[in-house]
């Protein structure tokens, strides 16, 4: 058996496992954060937003945060289905007797 381990890697550190080849994508500024956040409390036009900055051009970082909202919402709308359901279900069970 090889006793071969993976030298530990510190992507923060060059020399330690960090590609130097490997482009950085630049720091969203706390502006563009204020920005982006004010455009999620208008009602409809963050939905859009969302899937826009999820899926067109732009900051990685960016993107994978919105990405990752979305399947959020997505998991928490289908809880809610099923809570209405069970709801439903129940309220009409009840009626019938």
């Amino acid at each position: 058996m090889d006793n071969y381990q993976q030298p530990h890697v510190n992507p923060g550190v060059p020399g330690y496992g960090h590609d130097q080849n490997q482009q950085v994508s630049p720091v969203i500024s706390v502006k563009e954060w204020m920005l982006t956040m004010l455009i999620l409390i208008i009602p409809i036009v963050n939905i859009i937003m969302m899937f826009v900055w999820a899926f067109g051009e732009g900051n990685p970082t960016k993107k994978n945060y919105f990405k990752a909202s979305l399947i959020w919402a997505a998991i928490i709308l289908v809880i809610y289905a099923i809570i209405a359901v069970i709801i439903i279900a129940a309220a009409a069970s009840s009626s019938m007797y």
